[in-house]
């Protein structure tokens, strides 16, 4: 690949409130809330159709954190330097009233950030209403715009337009950004590539090329599959000449580079081949309340039992929810991608337990 010049972006505000950093020096910055374990596609690599299909156990919808107590969560959060939320799932359009959560949580003082994750499926009906309550960014799940390849990885058909009409939708009534996420897959979509690419440069959204991951113990995890984001960006460089963009905040998880011709961005998510635990700044909340550190730990902090511990009171439920998650941050010192690549050891070998992807977002 030829040389990439680099162009320098812009630093993040500094958070409010009593920061908090980890043992390896990391401070925490962002935190994903999932709002649901259910989804109406099933992906091959996250939800396969022969182990969630019709009948599948989800949560019930008594044990899932009301936006209220979801909203609290977040005001401790900022007040230990948290700037950037991002509401995901499963997926999250199939809780009704997502436009009330966010326009509660654009109140909170500290908080300048606030994106969704979504399949796309539902985005169109809703996007003028998440505007208007304050969203300014939504990312979209889209692995192919072929609707055969789209069929096959979604495990359930019939949906490719809609999810282009909910992308075009969020673009039109003015989010901005509009990201893409495609999770690259050697022999199943990898061939769309410049195609997907293409697609972005077109309709104006910035395409983000995802490293297929070993997330979860569920997947039956297929390292043959991998394709190194290194060749993905060699083929789309080649065709469109990349200029590659300085870090636009600390703990920015994408390479992202500007097309040279000025026909807008797109970025690389590679936490299998160049993993970036040393600047990780996240905290999960899933759906049930539990606080995770990393998408492949499996250790969780239950917040739903101080939040609902009815021999306390608020004042006391408070305090202990602030110490709870200043302590679960500061002892942290996870660094899953790095220590496996470290050890050289495949993905799914001595695979530690770990939760799903899809119970506390991707």
């Amino acid at each position: 690949m030829e040389s990439i010049v680099r162009q320098h972006g812009k630093s993040s505000s500094s958070g409010t409130g009593v920061a908090v950093t980890d043992r390896l020096g990391r401070p925490l910055r962002d935190l994903r809330v999932s709002l649901t374990d259910e989804c109406n596609f099933r992906c091959t690599y996250c939800m396969p159709e022969e182990l969630f299909g019709e009948g599948h156990p989800f949560l019930n919808p008594r044990n899932l954190l009301s936006f209220d107590e979801i909203e609290n969560v977040v005001r401790h959060a900022a007040a230990m330097g948290v700037q950037k939320v991002k509401i995901t799932g499963g997926e999250p359009l199939l809780r009704p009233g997502v436009h009330t959560l966010v326009r509660s949580l654009r109140e909170i003082p500290g908080i300048d950030d606030i994106g969704l994750i979504t399949n796309g499926y539902h985005l169109a009906t809703v996007a003028q209403r998440l505007r208007d309550a304050g969203l300014e960014r939504v990312t979209v799940s889209l692995d192919s715009i072929d609707p055969d390849t789209f069929d096959r990885i979604v495990g359930r058909g019939g949906g490719l337009n809609r999810v282009l009409a909910g992308i075009r939708t969020a673009r039109d009534v003015g989010m901005d950004p509009v990201k893409v996420n495609m999770v690259v897959q050697r022999g199943i979509n990898d061939g769309e590539i410049l195609e997907m690419a293409e697609f972005g440069r077109r309709e104006g959204v910035e395409m983000r090329f995802i490293e297929y991951m070993d997330v979860g113990r569920r997947n039956e995890y297929n390292r043959s599959l991998l394709v190194p984001n290194r060749e993905v960006r060699d083929t789309i460089h080649a065709r469109y000449p990349l200029v590659a963009n300085e870090p636009a905040y600390y703990g920015e998880v994408a390479e992202t580079y500007a097309y040279r011709d000025g026909t807008g961005r797109v970025g690389f998510v590679s936490s299998m081949t160049q993993p970036f635990c040393g600047s990780c700044t996240r905290l999960r909340l899933s759906a049930d309340g539990k606080l995770f550190r990393c998408l492949f730990s499996g250790i969780g902090l239950d917040l739903r039992s101080i939040l609902r511990d009815p021999d306390q009171d608020d004042e006391t439920r408070n305090l202990q929810l602030d110490t709870a998650v200043r302590r679960f941050w500061g002892i942290r010192e996870d660094r899953y991608s790095e220590r496996r690549a470290e050890e050289k050891s495949l993905p799914g070998s001595r695979r530690e337990e770990r939760v799903e992807m899809y119970r506390m977002g991707g």
